[in-house]
């Protein structure tokens, strides 16, 4: 049987883990293996300074320590108040499935707002202004957040588990395909191909393109996974489709 402790290491492991493999071989890959070759596909034709890349690891391991606690709280602590459930059986595969998704669905309209909201003059500088010394974003930025930030990113996993039926492994698959989507987000490099934000379906979905002007600018590409609120609300910014050719455009001349 294990102890509240062991069984808060045995999160915090996971989610260390998470971080080291995917952000860290995303860096590996595209910062040091095949930084050279790489180059001209870089969205921002300059790599980080080792400064920057110290401050993004030191930040992630604090915003490691609190996601690995507040899903400790939700998933164990106060699970019984939740609506988790374990009988996959008890809603059945068709909402199994379909929960996966609509998490995702939530959690981008939370973020687009929240993250709009620390934005605002009073709490940009307070808040979110340390992520955003990531002005040239590297995956190791993911986790990249004030104590303060860390926590409202972290707050969705009580949003979720509070609001919406969800089986522990749906939870789970949405939270290791959010970090993927997110490391993507800052990751530097477009992986989609040219041509693809003119797309039907490109066109409502976010790109490492408009997060990194995001980072860049400062302000519009508000968005985490989808484009809609970016779209509804006019803050896509007006160059993003320019942007993204360029980008793109880049990759096919070097053929």
């Amino acid at each position: 049987m294990e102890t509240v402790s062991e069984i808060w290491i045995r999160i915090a492991y996971y989610i260390s883990l998470r971080y080291i493999l995917i952000a860290g071989g995303a860096y590996l890959v595209f910062y040091v293996l095949f930084k050279s070759q790489l180059f001209r596909q870089k969205i921002q034709q300059a790599f980080p300074r080792k400064k920057q890349i110290v401050s993004e690891v030191l930040y992630s391991i604090q915003t490691t320590v609190i996601f690995s606690t507040l899903f400790f709280l939700v998933v164990f602590m106060l699970k019984p108040y939740t609506n988790l459930y374990e009988d996959i059986d008890g809603f059945g595969i068709i909402y199994y499935l379909l929960s996966i998704p609509l998490m995702f669905l939530m959690h981008d309209t939370y973020f687009y707002w929240m993250h709009r909201a620390i934005h605002h003059p009073k709490l940009f500088r307070r808040i979110h202004f340390v992520h955003h010394q990531s002005t040239n974003p590297t995956p190791l930025a993911a986790y990249s957040f004030h104590f303060t930030e860390s926590i409202l990113e972290g707050v969705i996993i009580p949003i979720i588990a509070f609001t919406l039926p969800v089986h522990p492994s749906a939870f789970i698959f949405f939270l290791f395909g959010q970090f993927i989507i997110n490391v993507y987000g800052h990751l530097g490099f477009e992986l989609f191909p040219l041509g693809f934000q003119k797309t039907w379906i490109g066109k409502w979905i976010n790109t490492s393109v408009a997060h990194n002007q995001h980072h860049k600018h400062f302000k519009g590409n508000y968005g985490l996974y989808f484009l809609f609120w970016d779209r509804w609300m006019g803050t896509l910014r007006s160059d993003y489709d320019d942007v993204f050719d360029e980008v793109k455009n880049r990759k096919k001349e070097i053929h």
